[in-house]
């Protein structure tokens, strides 16, 4: 039985203006040690398939995990008589789908070692082995490893032709050590999120060795002074910091579904409106973000969108001027566009796929400049690695953000390590204040695995990275 012909014939029998269907596999293994102490591990399947069906300009979706002929065909029904029922109350004339065209395709995520082939005992022993490394250092009371690696299966077929298949890995280590001493405890991390390939990742990164600065990082922390007062200061921020910076401040406002109002309560709206295309002073104009779903080892890289719609690349913000958003078939009509950029995904089969940030990072500067360059021209600034706390307001406008390793910056040298750091700024400000991004050879990357969005709530994944940049004349200060 081709389920993927059954569900869509059937739909097509029944009148559906569109319908398509996602058979969708998902094992996701976790791994966590405290200590020496394994303390948690799980491997989970959720295998099961989801229709859509669009009818007199609404949705209708259904899912199930039962493959039996009558099963599909009653979750087509259901999708059907869903769609008929949402077609009663419009949104104004109801919705229009993008233009596209049908594909027959194949896209796998690059992976030489399947990280669900390595045996648990092995991947325990080397987290223990990370582990030990961070213990044996005096200092150091705890130490944190928590590995993921997932493996997405999909199979998608539409009413316009389209029959796609899709496998997709990522993994994902992260480890932290604790740092106490009688009047404070501190932590380090080692935090680059996730990336689209397999064991082979987790073998090249050599562990051990970042560990042992992790360990000596984390010490330095806890026995570092904070910053005092806030005044405005520089920033040079390292790009595993500013992954999370531009995926709060950047991706989430540029998502179409936020900006016409669609996501509100999970996340907050955003403050980038439609009148803003094409005139608005987003960033200095050394600010320049691509969205690019074809970014190898990117999480958002997939080949397809589960519209159906092939990925692509284009610019987000250009010259700091706010170009376009990442959209989806029904919301790229709302605002004239004839087609969508490929932004529609579910986390699991009995998900609605939902509008999502794309992969999303600064465009490295063109001209030759390193870290220390950066820095040689600072009279007082700090340099912020890693990823902290943040907060930011429901139109992502004002916000502040920590960070994991700080470093004070005295006429154009790092001279001491500090803690407890925050910034606050706002949007226009801060990225207008970027006066350089160093170039290609400094870029690095950072896959969000965590994204939360929806109602109810999906775990997004994809991508952000950049080049260590300068930003000038930001509100600085220690924090309790």
């Amino acid at each position: 039985m081709d389920i993927l012909e059954l569900a869509v014939g059937k739909a097509h029998s029944l009148g559906a203006d569109y319908a398509d269907i996602r058979i969708q596999n998902n094992q996701t293994e976790f791994v966590f040690l405290r200590n020496l102490s394994l303390k948690n591990t799980s491997h989970n399947e959720l295998y099961g398939y989801g229709i859509r069906v669009f009818k007199n300009g609404a949705w209708g979706f259904a899912h199930s995990n039962i493959f039996s002929e009558e099963a599909v065909l009653k979750t087509v029904q259901r999708a059907f008589y869903l769609a008929e029922q949402s077609g009663r109350l419009q949104y104004g004339k109801g919705l229009k789908l993008a233009t596209e065209r049908s594909y027959i395709d194949t896209y796998r995520t690059p992976c030489i070692i399947d990280p669900f082939s390595i045996p648990l005992a092995e991947k325990v022993e080397l987290m223990i082995e990370v582990n030990k490394t961070l213990l044996n250092y005096q200092g150091i009371k705890q130490a944190m490893f928590l590995l993921e690696c997932t493996k997405i299966d999909k199979q998608f077929a539409s009413t316009l032709g389209t029959r796609l298949e899709i496998n997709a890995v990522y993994t994902e280590p992260t480890f932290r050590a604790t740092a106490v001493i009688p009047e404070d405890s501190q932590s380090r991390s080692f935090r680059e999120g996730g990336v689209a390939a397999g064991w082979e990742y987790i073998q090249n990164l050599n562990l051990i060795e970042k560990a042992e600065k992790v360990a000596e990082e984390a010490i330095m922390k806890v026995k570092a002074d904070s910053l005092g007062d806030e005044r405005r200061r520089t920033l040079v921020l390292d790009p595993i910091h500013m992954s999370l910076t531009m995926h709060e401040s950047v991706g989430h406002p540029t998502e179409l579904d936020r900006v016409l109002g669609w996501e509100a309560d999970f996340a907050g709206r955003s403050f980038a409106t439609t009148d803003k295309l094409g005139n608005f002073q987003y960033g200095s104009a050394a600010v320049n973000f691509l969205a690019d779903n074809t970014l190898e080892g990117g999480l958002a890289t997939m080949g397809y969108d589960d519209d159906g719609v092939p990925s692509q690349k284009w610019y987000l913000i250009k010259k700091g001027i706010l170009q376009e958003y990442g959209t989806t078939r029904d919301v790229a009509p709302l605002i004239g566009l004839e087609m969508s950029r490929g932004c529609s995904r579910a986390t699991h089969y009995f998900d609605f796929p939902i509008n999502r940030i794309p992969n999303l990072y600064l465009e490295p500067g063109k001209k030759e400049l390193t870290p220390n360059d950066l820095i040689a021209d600072c009279e007082d600034a700090i340099y912020i690695e890693g990823q902290g706390s943040f907060s930011i307001d429901q139109l992502r406008l004002n916000f502040q953000f920590g960070g994991d390793m700080f470093w004070e910056i005295k006429n154009g040298k790092k001279v001491r390590p500090l803690k407890k750091i925050i910034y606050k700024s706002n949007n226009p400000e801060f990225w207008n204040s970027v006066d350089a991004i160093c170039d290609r050879r400094f870029f690095k990357t950072f896959g969000v695995t965590n994204c939360g969005k929806g109602q109810p709530g999906q775990r997004g994944r994809m991508t952000h990275g950049g080049s260590t940049a300068r930003f000038r004349n930001i509100r600085v200060g220690g924090s309790q």
